[in-house]
């Protein structure tokens, strides 16, 4: 069973995802040139939505490379400050990630770990207590060897064999290229967003004034140039709810949550480029959900691949929503809607929905309801 949903935003100008020149990311598709959102830029914006967080109700896994100073923070008391802890602590941490040469304190990569494996990895180094520090005082002395990390190594032994409890882990995957199994599929897949219509990059100059340079004195103290534009995007994501229930161990309760969680996030996540600046805070003008209890996910990119205009009667938005609409229904009848358990839409404007005006919904809280009751009729 597969969680779809289409999403319409647009944005006055802005900059909400730049590249290495500090001007908005784009593309071309369809022969022309388009704004883009990255995957990664909307990934990290749906994590950090306070809703994401507050309807799972719980502690979420952190993307880090300082989780060795976590785990000795975790660690009682009593064995924080023992002279064999660093060690310890450092060899339990190399099971999952060589440390950076220029900075002993943080690991190469970036880990991405849920609290249940912090707090499993401070279990294992108190049970092996005495083996570890044993292990330490002998590379320590006269004879140094590898005795700390063969230790280690046993005592992380079936560490990667059960799965973190983390949602946002289990939505989002993670992948260690040194240590693949530690790594866990992703259950969500997220398209870089593109502008339905076609877009024309923009540059904003700017002056910056001296408060306390004199009247006599002309000129500014700062100039600069910042590169924007206003599209409307369409976006795309997909949640594989099989492989969701099977990285969350099979809980099926914390399964719903999670879904619910992301489909709230998704909608209401923006990202945070030059927000302070440009404060482009829109939410999506329609949402179109669809469950498949079976067959192949839909990507509806193409319905912009002849970019959207306004017109006398139409605007931007509107002919974007009803683009949308008629590829779906093109779709529809060239493959059949076989499989498909449940359809809700809901929208700001009145665009024409054609037939999908009976799976019309009044609000958000309305579509997600629909989807759960649908996700749990499996």
């Amino acid at each position: 069973m597969k969680v779809e949903l289409h999403i319409i935003q647009n944005f006055p100008p802005s900059c909400l995802n730049r590249d290495d020149t500090n001007t908005p990311k784009d593309c071309e598709f369809g022969g022309e040139r388009r704004a883009r959102i990255s995957s990664q830029c909307l990934k990290r914006a749906i994590r950090e939505e306070p809703i994401f967080r507050d309807t799972l109700n719980q502690e979420l896994g952190k993307r880090t490379k300082l989780i060795a100073g976590q785990l000795k923070k975790a660690l009682p008391s009593d064995k924080q400050d023992a002279p064999e802890t660093d060690a310890i602590v450092t060899g339990i941490i190399t099971r999952l990630s060589a440390f950076d040469s220029k900075n002993p304190e943080k690991t190469k990569v970036l880990l991405f770990v849920g609290k249940d494996e912090v707090e499993r990895m401070r279990n294992l180094i108190v049970q092996e207590w005495d083996n570890l520090t044993r292990a330490a005082r002998k590379d320590a002395g006269k004879d140094k060897g590898d005795a700390l990390a063969t230790t280690c190594e046993k005592v992380m032994r079936g560490f990667e064999k059960t799965k973190p409890h983390s949602p946002d882990i289990a939505l989002f995957g993670r992948m260690l290229a040194e240590n693949p199994g530690y790594n866990i599929d992703a259950a969500c897949q997220v398209a870089h967003a593109i502008s339905t219509n076609r877009v024309a990059m923009e540059l904003d100059y700017y002056t910056a004034m001296d408060d306390l340079q004199s009247k006599e004195e002309p000129g500014a103290g700062m100039i600069g140039v910042v590169g924007y534009n206003s599209s409307c995007f369409y976006r795309y994501t997909l949640v594989d709810i099989d492989r969701l229930d099977e990285n969350l161990d099979r809980d099926w309760e914390l399964t719903t949550r999670a879904v619910e969680a992301f489909i709230r996030a998704a909608v209401v996540a923006i990202p945070t480029g030059k927000q302070t600046s440009m404060a482009a805070q829109n939410l999506p003008e329609a949402i179109f959900a669809v469950v498949r209890a079976n067959g192949a996910p839909a990507s509806l990119a193409n319905a912009f691949v002849k970019p959207v205009r306004p017109s006398r009667d139409k605007d931007l938005i509107t002919a974007s929503i009803e683009a949308l609409v008629d590829y779906w229904e093109r779709l529809a009848k060239l493959y059949g809607e076989n499989g498909i358990q449940a359809r809700a839409i809901c929208q700001l404007r009145d665009a024409n929905l054609k037939a999908l005006t009976t799976d019309k919904v009044d609000s958000l809280d309305g579509l997600v309801d629909k989807v759960i009751q649908a996700v749990n009729s499996k």
